[in-house]
C-alpha cells in the first residue's frame, strides 16, 4: 500500500532522497530540529538497545524497559514505526541486508499488538494509525547509505496496512562537513516507550553477548545473512539471542593480526567517519569467532536462544526459559 506524506499518497516512488525532499520540504525543517538536538548518554537501566540488523518492538505498557534505541549508524538506518493509538512501538538497524523482511516482521508484530484499534481497510484518525520515521545515513563516497534508504521506502511502500511517513533524516539531511569530508550528524537515536519522544543518543552499554551478536556479519551462513534477527519478547520481557549457527571463518587468525588501520580500510563501510571503538569492537568479534568456530557445539548446544530478564535494577540477567 502506499505511502502517505502530509496526508497525500506517494503515488510513484521518487528515483532518490533529494527528489523526495524537493516534493516534501518539510522533511528538511523537521530534521534540522532534530539534528540540532544535544546527543544524550543513555545508561543501560531500563534499555533495550538494538544492534545492526536486529528489530525488537515492544508495547507502550512495557514494564521491563523503558527506552528503545540503537547506535554506532554511518550507512546504517534506524527505522522507527509507531501506532499512534496505543503506542507500541518497534525499531529496526538496518545495514542493507534483509531490509524487507525486517520491515515486514516489525509491521507484522505491531499490528499484532494494535488489532483491536486498527483493521485493514477501516478509516484512519490522527489517533490511530502507523507513523515511520528514518534515521541515519549520510552523503557517503560509496552512496550506499542512498541505497539503503531507497530500498527502506521500497520496502514500506509494499506493506499492506497503510504507513504514514512523518520524518525523514538521512543522506543529505543528515550530513556536514569536516576536513573537506561529509560526516552522519545523528549516529543513534532513542525512543522514549511510553511517550514516542525521540531523540538524540549514545548507549555506552549496548546488552548481553554483542561479540555473539555481530559474528554474523562476517561469518553468517547464508540461512542468516539476509536476516533481521528480533531479539525481544515483550509479552514476557525477554531478549532473545539465538540459536543461529555460522561457517567457520577462514584466516580469522590472519585478521587478528593484521593493524588497526588494515581492518578499519577493509571491514567498513565508511572507515574515514566509523567511531573510535569499531576497531576494538571487531577484534573482539573476532576472537570469539577464532574461540568458538562451531557455535552450534559451542554456544548453543541444545539449539536453544539465550534469554536474558531486566533484574530489579533494570539490567539484563541471563535467565532460562521453557516455551514448551
Amino acid at each position: 500500500m502506499p505511502l502517505v506524506i502530509n496526508d497525500q499518497v506517494l503515488d510513484f516512488m521518487p528515483v532518490d532522497t533529494h527528489s523526495l525532499f524537493e516534493r516534501f520540504p518539510h522533511f528538511k525543517d523537521m530534521s534540522s530540529l532534530l539534528v540540532s538536538q544535544v546527543a544524550k548518554v543513555v545508561s543501560p537501566h531500563g534499555l533495550l538497545y538494538i544492534h545492526q540488523r536486529e528489530l525488537a518492538v515492544t508495547a507502550a505498557s512495557d514494564k521491563h524497559v523503558s527506552i528503545i534505541g540503537t547506535d554506532d549508524m554511518t550507512t546504517c538506518q534506524c527505522v522507527i514505526i509507531r501506532h499512534t493509538g496505543n503506542g507500541a512501538v518497534g525499531l529496526g538497524h538496518f545495514d542493507g541486508n534483509g531490509i524487507e523482511d525486517g520491515v515486514s516482521k516489525i509491521i507484522h508484530k505491531l499490528h499484532d499488538l494494535s488489532h483491536e484499534q486498527y483493521q485493514y481497510g477501516q478509516p484512519e484518525s490522527k489517533q490511530n494509525r502507523f507513523e515511520v520515521t528514518i534515521v541515519g545515513g549520510f552523503l557517503d563516497q560509496r552512496q550506499l547509505s542512498e541505497q539503503i534508504s531507497m530500498q527502506v521506502l521500497y520496502a514500506l511502500h509494499k506493506q499492506a496496512i497503510r504507513l504514514h511517513l512523518v520524518q525523514m533524516c538521512v543522506g543529505e539531511l543528515n550530513t556536514t562537513h569536516r576536513n573537506a569530508l561529509n560526516w552522519p550528524i545523528v549516529t543513534g537515536v532513542g525512543v522514549l516507550i511510553k511517550t514516542g519522544e525521540i531523540f538524540l543518543a549514545s548507549f555506552p552499554d549496548k546488552g548481553p553477548e554483542l561479540d555473539l551478536r555481530s559474528a554474523v556479519f562476517f561469518t553468517g551462513s547464508r540461512d542468516v545473512k539476509h536476516v533481521m534477527f528480533d531479539v525481544y519478547d515483550c509479552s514476557l520481557g525477554l531478549m532473545k539471542i539465538g540459536p543461529f549457527n555460522y561457517e567457520p571463518m577462514r584466516g580469522v587468525d590472519l585478521w587478528l593480526q593484521q593493524s588497526d588501520d588494515f581492518i578499519l580500510q577493509n571491514l567498513s563501510t565508511s572507515p574515514e567517519v566509523e567511531p573510535a571503538h569499531f576497531v576494538m569492537n571487531v577484534r573482539a568479534t573476532f576472537k570469539f569467532i577464532q574461540q568458538n568456530p562451531f557455535p552450534t557445539v559451542t554456544v548453543f548446544p541444545d539449539n536453544t536462544a539465550h534469554f536474558f530478564r531486566k533484574n530489579e535494577h533494570g539490567l539484563w540477567d541471563i535467565c532460562r526459559y521453557d516455551f514448551r
